[in-house]
């Protein structure tokens, strides 16, 4: 194990405000972006060479989250029905999911949402695209 540190180490410096859990704003949306832009690359490929990076940043977002916001739902059908009731939304005001048919069945939780669709809430919303997850 030291060995690894002794790696790790002199990298820490450029590598530390990626892989920390935000503690402000401005880090927390900056975390976002970097998620986001992982997305972007990856989409659902989960043997990607990043994807264990785009998981770790999802973790530390979280982690931020559960500690600075009252979103505490860890259902995302659930969560995405209080933000329809929040910002007055019905099922047609989403075109982001896709028709009303789509969005009912994301809802209902007969379907699940895809990455595309997660990235577009996440925008609309201003959430971290892990709430959908």
């Amino acid at each position: 194990m030291v060995k690894e540190l002794e790696k790790v180490i002199p990298l820490w410096p450029q590598i530390s405000e990626i892989l920390s859990v935000p503690h402000n704003d401005e880090h927390y949306q900056k975390m976002i972006y970097l998620l986001n832009s992982l997305i972007d690359e990856i989409g659902e490929n989960e043997n990607h060479s990043l994807a264990g990076l785009m998981e770790t940043i999802g973790y530390l977002i979280e982690t931020y989250e559960k500690n600075n916001f009252s979103i505490n739902e860890s259902d995302p059908n659930k969560l995405l029905q209080e933000l329809m009731v929040e910002h007055n939304l019905s099922q047609k005001d989403l075109p982001e999911i896709g028709s009303q048919g789509v969005v009912s069945e994301v809802l209902n939780g007969k379907r699940n949402l895809n990455v595309r669709q997660i990235k577009l809430l996440a925008s609309r919303f201003s959430v971290s695209p892990s709430v959908f997850l």
